[in-house]
């Protein structure tokens, strides 16, 4: 007899940094309390879920403990969920690179292959460690509900895998500050077919 097995995954962007706006990358601001708000409001009682996994960075690993805390699940905390390097980039607003540059957002949005910032973390890389990661989720948390606090880039990456967004087009995706995206993943004999249930909402 066939066996269909669902595994379920909310994927969290974490709320607001301290410091605002800016491609902040891998640099680790915590959370302003603005931030933390965002995120138990769009959490604020519910807790359907088996596991909590989180990048390490203090914006996403300090609401990721308190929410395991408060309701007794695991945590793994997972390196390679942390963001995209951006670079030079790093600690930039967007109005201090396009007051260097006014195209140099666009060339990069339009195709971020060909137009990466200085230094950054090349795209094609970022992509191997999260499919990585995405891969060992799906292995280790088969069949369960879990939760993945992250960054926008993770998100973009993993939804983009899912529905096959070629990597030029990743920045069409927006991820808000505490959004929540869900996947559902139905493994049926051994073959995978993902879904996207939605895109930034909340519980």
């Amino acid at each position: 007899m066939s066996r269909k097995l669902i595994t379920t995954f909310d994927l969290m962007r974490h709320g607001e940094p301290v410091g605002g706006r800016k491609y902040r990358g891998q640099t680790d601001d915590p959370l302003s309390e603005k931030g933390w708000a965002q995120m138990r409001d769009a959490v604020g009682n519910h807790c359907p879920w088996q596991a909590v996994i989180s990048s390490y960075l203090s914006r996403c690993a300090d609401f990721s403990r308190e929410l395991a805390e408060r309701h007794q699940l695991p945590l793994e905390i997972d390196a390679r969920l942390i963001e995209l390097g951006f670079g030079a980039w790093e600690g930039r607003t967007p109005d201090e690179l396009t007051a260097a540059d006014p195209e140099t957002l666009n060339r990069f949005r339009s195709n971020p292959l060909m137009h990466a910032p200085p230094g950054a973390e090349p795209l094609t890389a970022f992509r191997d460690r999260i499919i990585s990661a995405w891969d060992s989720l799906l292995e280790r948390h088969d069949g369960k509900h879990v939760l993945v606090v992250a960054h926008a880039g993770v998100i973009r990456m993993i939804v983009a895998h899912v529905l096959n967004v070629p990597l030029q087009h990743l920045f069409r995706l927006q991820v808000l500050n505490a959004g929540i995206t869900r996947i559902r993943v139905e493994k049926h004999d051994g073959q995978l077919f993902p879904q996207l249930l939605f895109h930034g909402g909340n519980l």
